[in-house]
């Protein structure tokens, strides 16, 4: 192989990313879905708008939180109804544990990955030819 083939490798493995999944076992599980709705539930204080973000309805963004609730001994996630100012959500220090644990995780496992992933990279079509014309 040559040193063209080498950079687009170094460059398409810089593109990559990587997923996790946990499975508990008993139906419980969290990933990539799950965290950036917790995230996004963080930046803007809804569950609301941050299902919005991720194209998903109220009621799905919000059956998440309530399964991501009963999976953890404390709240992951507290809401709060109505008002003058009308409803709004929050992270609970649990829920901010759960991301910051997984987000480090994945970290790991994408440094851990990385020659692997070079690797694969390599293996690729070149971008221009994998195109339909």
């Amino acid at each position: 192989m040559g040193r063209g083939t080498t950079k687009r490798a170094v460059k398409a493995a810089a593109k990559t990313s990587l997923h996790l999944r946990l499975d508990f076992g008993d139906e419980r599980s969290i990933g990539p879905g799950k965290i950036r709705l917790l995230e996004l539930i963080n930046e803007t204080g809804s569950i609301s708008a941050a299902g919005r973000a991720l194209a998903m309805s109220y009621r799905q963004a919000w059956l998440l939180v309530d399964e991501l609730n009963r999976m953890f001994r404390e709240p992951v996630v507290t809401a709060q109804t109505g008002g003058g100012g009308g409803g709004g959500a929050a992270v609970t220090e649990t829920g901010n544990d759960i991301v910051r644990l997984y987000r480090e995780m994945e970290r790991r496992a994408y440094g851990a990955s990385t020659p692997e992933i070079r690797s694969l990279a390599r293996l690729l079509t070149p971008a221009a030819s994998s195109k339909i014309h």
